[in-house]
């Protein structure tokens, strides 16, 4: 008799616990309450509790105490790693466990377009959701940093962002300065970014930058001022946006980057080249032009002769006013 009993206590212990293990696979396996998928943010720091809080205030999963036990139960209680997650929809407790002890979170990306200046280019680091800390201007030189698209995560350092723009510029130059063309009327790296910066203000246009760079140093090595109205608006405006026209009275300032005034190179860049800018000037394209201006349709018309270059001038000129734009002054 006390055998049976015995037997029948253990085959009810043997039912419960495959009953109680199957229930907790459930708890671990099944599908969770989040509806669509969504970005869950871990902050520095936050231990098991507050990272279960979070979980089930944003849906995420549907008990914060069974959450806490999956994760020691998986081995993972000591574990999560802070970051920013992209959840997908109805994870399972296994799912989420898994996710965030790997440290797979969100990559995102921050844009740096070319011919910014730093002021411009910290601006844009400013409206970076997720980077944390400043950085201040005065401590970049204007053509240090590489534009280009970056990636980082959330709760990275602008100022890391920074090093790793400068690093980014400094192995671009470095590379493109060994395999420049012979013969340019450079003598070192800086003024070839110093000019890049002045080709990347004067046009955007992939098929013109080369040729450009090429008229500049025809201009230098005749010893013709630059006279290039990019130097000129950051002359006046002090590397911020101009807003305006330039007038007669602009091109006549006394300014170490008025290339109207001034002979060669200005002192340094007026913002900061993009890669296309650099090759350009690195290896520039072979043309006899000495001249060229807007041509009304987002591209130059280039001249060898000053004749031709007004008659270029006086057709621009004309476009614009039928156009009702502004024009500069005579």
């Amino acid at each position: 008799m006390r055998a049976r009993i015995a037997a029948g206590v253990l085959l009810g212990l043997v039912i419960a616990g495959i009953a109680g293990a199957k229930w907790w696979d459930r708890q671990i396996l099944n599908p969770g309450p989040l509806p669509a998928s969504r970005t869950v943010l871990l902050p520095r720091g936050a231990g098991l509790s507050e990272i279960a809080d979070r979980l089930e205030a944003a849906r995420v999963v549907a008990d914060r105490r069974i959450f806490q036990l999956a994760a020691w139960t998986l081995g993972q209680g000591r574990n999560l790693k802070a970051g920013e997650y992209a959840v997908p929809a109805h994870a399972s407790l296994r799912d989420v466990v898994q996710l965030l002890s790997s440290g797979r979170v969100v990559v995102r990306k921050v844009t740096i377009p070319e011919g910014l200046t730093v002021r411009q280019t910290l601006a844009t680091l400013a409206e970076a959701e997720g980077m944390e800390g400043t950085v201040a201007a005065e401590a970049i030189k204007e053509g240090e940093l590489l534009p280009a698209t970056y990636n980082y995560v959330w709760g990275d350092e602008r100022g890391r962002m920074v090093v790793r723009m400068r690093a980014a510029m400094a192995e671009m130059v470095e590379r493109l300065w060994r395999e420049r063309a012979p013969g340019l009327p450079l003598t070192t790296p800086a003024e070839a970014v110093t000019l890049a910066s002045i080709v990347e203000k004067e046009t955007g246009r992939a098929d013109e930058r080369a040729r450009i760079a090429g008229v500049f140093f025809n201009r230098l090595k005749a010893g013709m001022k630059l006279q290039s109205d990019p130097t000129v608006a950051y002359a006046v405006a002090g590397g911020r946006d101009l807003g305006r026209p330039l007038t007669r009275a602009d091109l006549r300032l006394l300014h170490p980057y008025n290339t109207y005034m001034i002979e060669g190179l200005p002192p340094g860049p007026i913002a900061n080249p993009g890669k296309a800018a650099l090759e350009a000037v690195m290896k520039p394209a072979e043309t006899d032009a000495l001249y060229f201006v807007a041509d009304g349709s987002g591209g130059h018309a280039f001249a060898k002769t000053l004749d031709e270059h007004n008659r270029n001038v006086a057709r621009w000129r004309r476009l614009m006013r039928e156009r009702g734009q502004p024009v500069p002054e005579e």
